[in-house]
């Protein structure tokens, strides 16, 4: 997981190279590029994150993961089945 994490931070920082040199030639398509690989960086990093998180917390505590699991599936399962009734 660490390699998607750096992967993300290099991918935020050219973004940001790329949004400045942009800004600097006064190209928006690159400005925009630049701004858009930034932001997948930045999520990038965050999903590696929660998936640390989520790894942490399964091998710590597997009950209250797998009760969570089942509540977040219950749900679902009763939102999908109120949908169907309605005939939306």
């Amino acid at each position: 997981m660490e390699t998607t994490k750096a992967e993300g931070t290099l991918r935020e920082a050219a973004g940001n190279v790329k949004e400045t040199i942009g800004s600097l030639a006064g190209d928006v398509g690159m400005q925009l590029e630049g701004k858009a690989n930034e932001l997948q960086g930045k999520a990038q990093q965050l999903c590696a994150d929660a998936t640390e998180l989520a790894r942490d917390a399964m091998s710590s505590r597997p009950l209250a993961v797998l009760a969570g699991a089942t509540a977040i599936g219950f749900v679902i399962g009763a939102l999908w089945s109120a949908r169907r009734d309605t005939g939306d």
